[in-house]
């Protein structure tokens, strides 16, 4: 019996990988838990240069979950691949490294750099502004998405990893759009856009308004977008969207997930995700399963 997972040929021990934005690079949760029993770990979001995020309110607790508006606070590329990836390369989980970027050229070039590093994965996060068109997402406009997955392909060899919006109409054009633009394997969910109001300020609590939402309260409509994604890809697909317990993410699995990014609940409690782990294998046991393909899109 294994709980291992094969990702685009890349062997994961687990299929628990820590979500992007939630981990930091690694270190920060060291401390903490063996780090060593993940799957996978997806870095900070990352950006050609560095980047100091938004102003004023960034996280901001609501009923079961959270919203963000960090606004992809990173150190750089070049630091990360200096100063970061020698720990992440001297421990156990997969690295992948998310991507980020405002405009396509910064994609390409940050793409570059990440593909003469060891990383065998790259999480292209197109849910970020296109600030020289006013700002859309570029995972919101079909064609800003297919343009920028096809530039970014031409210049890596590495497993193209797109991580989609849900702000959308149809997740499965997207899934589409991503495979025939050259993606390798899609993650689903990133946040949904959301609106919290201080009523006694009277203004929003965001400097932007709107803000990313997360956590258990978006679960029922990741897992919808992952079935739906199932359906329209025989790539792989690595399901997020509020998962707190290895019950979570027995569901995303059972709705076509390959593997699973665990968040949120990262902030909630720091064993989160080594729970996961050991209870997975508890049930795979006591299921007599032998691997999680027997049970993956079983409904």
């Amino acid at each position: 019996m294994t709980l291992k997972v094969n990702i685009c040929g890349i062997e994961f021990n687990n299929p628990v990988i820590a979500a992007s934005g939630t981990f930091g690079f690694g270190k920060e949760f060291a401390n903490y838990i063996d780090i060593n029993k993940l799957g996978g770990i997806s870095s900070k979001g990352l950006t050609l240069h560095k980047n100091l995020g938004n102003k004023g309110v960034r996280i901001y607790e609501t009923q079961s979950g959270i919203m963000n508006s960090i606004g992809l606070q990173n150190p750089g590329i070049d630091y990360f691949i200096k100063e970061e990836l020698p720990f992440l390369e001297s421990k156990n989980p997969v690295i992948i490294a998310n991507l980020g970027g405002h405009s396509i050229d910064e994609y390409v070039k940050g793409a570059i750099l990440l593909d003469d590093t060891s990383i065998p994965i790259i999480e292209l996060n197109i849910s970020c502004p296109n600030v020289k068109e006013g700002g859309m997402a570029f995972g919101t406009d079909p064609n800003k998405a297919c343009e920028v997955i096809e530039e970014v392909r031409k210049v890596t060899k590495k497993v193209l990893m797109v991580k989609l919006s849900p702000n959308v109409g149809s997740i499965s054009e997207f899934v589409k759009i991503a495979e025939n633009s050259g993606a390798d394997c899609i993650s689903l969910v990133n946040t949904f856009n959301a609106l919290a109001i201080d009523v006694d300020k009277k203004k929003a609590i965001f400097e932007n308004k709107t803000a990313g939402l997360s956590g258990p309260c978006i679960k029922p409509i990741a897992l919808r977008m992952v079935y739906e994604a199932s359906m329209a890809t025989k790539l792989p697909i690595i399901g997020m969207g509020g998962i707190r317990n290895y019950r979570d993410c027995l569901e995303f699995i059972m709705a076509g997930a390959t593997a699973v990014q665990v968040g949120t609940s990262n902030f909630v409690d720091f064993n989160t995700m080594i729970n996961i782990i050991d209870d997975l294998k508890s049930y795979i046991d006591r299921e007599n399963i032998k691997s999680l393909d027997e049970i993956r899109n079983i409904i």
